[in-house]
Parts: structure tokens; C-alpha cells; sequence
């Protein structure tokens, strides 16, 4: 019999994707994938595909502090992702749980979706500040980063974040880690050309939030993230009419460790 590996315990607290290529289902896929136990905290229900949003209903911020308490109560976890909010109230109650669990957490500002709907109020983006606090890591693009203060700000605040250059121009995708009172890490690979890019900051954030709950540094841990998002975004299924889905299906888990 072959020796079996407890799966790192990962809960994702974020929206619902009815079209599946983002939100808790792109959270869940690669969870799955990079060998992690993928537990949920929903916060909205959506409807949407690769065209848009058009509908959200938010949940109430006690039913998302439920979930939350279930699988931390009962299962336990080794790390978290966080990514679409929908409230203020639900930003406030997450940072309330959270401050409270000492497993890494991955924060993904998630404001707008790549189609371009918005997806947090003035609020709601207010309230991120909180949990920026309690953050292992803050994974915002560079229109997000603009809004949450700008790199002067964060670094001010000792907040250690992801600056993701995807929505840059030019050939070559450059990601930078900012670390207080360390120097920068930088990622640079060539650009890859599609439009199935929709889910790729929701994806990222649990790959790496996955890979810290195997105890992999965090540095490793967003190389891997990095790979693993490159790696699915070239195996899309070419699904839809807009920003499709990446072809999480087609990964092939290597972290056997």
C-alpha cells in the first residue's frame, strides 16, 4: 500500500462563479490540482460567464462568519484564501474570524472582475485595510494597487504584498514581492498572448495560499503559483465568447511532497 500524504487544509472565502472559470470554482480546481483539501465561506452568488456579470446577491456577513467556523472548527485549516467580498460588514467579520487563525492567509483585493463589472463599493475597499493588516500576503494588480494607496502607501503600512503586472503594456509580465525591510523579488516571463484569462488573480492567490499550507516558502510558493498559473492559462478549453476559462483540467499535479 502506498504511503498517503495528509492534503494541506485550504479555505477559500470569495464569490460564486456560475460560469466556473473564476471565484470559489477556480479556487476549488486549483486547490484540487496542487494537492490541497479545498473547503469554502461563500459570500456571493453570481451570475456570470465570460461576457460579464449580470447579477450578484450577497449573502448575509453572519452566514459567511457560519461557514467559516464550521470548517475551522471542525476540519481545521493550514491556510486561507480570500478574495471577492461583496460588503463592508463581510470584509470587517472576515478580518474578525481571521485575526484569530494563525495559518497564512492570501488576500486577493478583488474589485473589478476581468470583464470589467465591478465587484467591491468604496465601502468594501475601505474595509480591506483590515485585512491587508492580518495578511500573510496582499496580491493586487496594478489598477487595484493604484486604489488600495499605491506602493509608497502599502510599504508605509509594512503591508507585504504581490504587485501583478498582467494589466500592464509591453512583451513581458513583470510581478513584483514587496517585503517590509527586504529588497524586492521580481518575476519576469514573456507575455502570453489569449483572452482566457478570465479567473488568473483568483487562481494565483489559492495556488499560492495551497503551496504555503504544504509549508512551502512564501517565495516558492509564488514561483510555483506563477507556473502552475501560466501552465493552465496555455491549456485553456477556448470556452466562450469573451474572457474564457483556463484549462485548470488539463494540470496534472507534480507536488507530491
Amino acid at each position: 500500500m502506498n504511503e498517503t500524504t495528509t492534503p494541506p487544509r485550504i479555505l477559500s472565502i470569495a464569490g460564486s462563479d456560475s460560469s466556473g472559470g473564476a471565484g470559489i470554482q477556480a479556487d476549488l480546481k486549483t486547490i484540487t490540482m496542487l494537492g490541497g483539501y479545498g473547503m469554502t465561506a461563500i459570500t456571493a452568488i453570481t451570475a456570470q460567464n465570460t461576457c460579464g456579470v449580470t447579477g450578484v446577491e450577497i449573502l448575509s456577513p453572519d452566514m459567511v462568519a457560519a461557514q467559516i467556523d464550521a470548517c475551522i472548527e471542525d476540519i481545521g485549516v493550514d491556510a486561507v484564501k480570500i478574495g471577492m467580498l461583496g460588503s463592508p460588514d463581510i470584509a470587517h467579520i472576515v478580518a474578525e474570524r481571521l485575526e484569530a487563525v494563525s495559518a497564512p492567509v492570501i488576500f486577493d483585493p478583488v474589485m473589478v472582475s476581468t470583464s470589467g463589472s465591478v465587484l467591491a463599493s468604496e465601502a468594501t475597499i475601505a474595509a480591506f485595510e483590515r485585512l491587508m493588516a492580518i495578511a500573510t500576503l496582499t496580491t493586487p494588480n496594478i489598477p487595484e494597487l493604484e486604489v488600495l494607496g499605491g506602493a509608497d502607501k502599502m510599504t508605509s503600512r509594512n503591508i507585504t504584498y504581490l504587485a501583478k503586472g498582467g494589466d500592464a503594456e509591453g512583451p513581458t509580465v513583470i510581478d513584483r514581492l514587496v517585503c517590509p525591510g527586504l529588497d524586492e523579488r521580481v518575476w519576469e516571463d514573456e507575455r502570453i498572448i489569449t483572452r482566457h484569462t478570465h479567473g488568473t488573480g483568483c487562481t494565483l492567490s489559492s495556488a499560492i495560499a495551497t503551496l504555503l499550507g504544504q509549508g512551502i516558502d512564501l517565495e516558492n510558493a509564488i514561483s510555483e503559483a506563477r507556473q502552475f498559473t501560466r501552465e493552465i492559462m496555455l491549456a485553456a478549453p477556448g470556452f466562450g465568447n469573451g474572457y474564457g476559462p483556463m484549462g485548470h483540467q488539463a494540470f496534472e499535479s507534480r507536488i507530491a511532497r
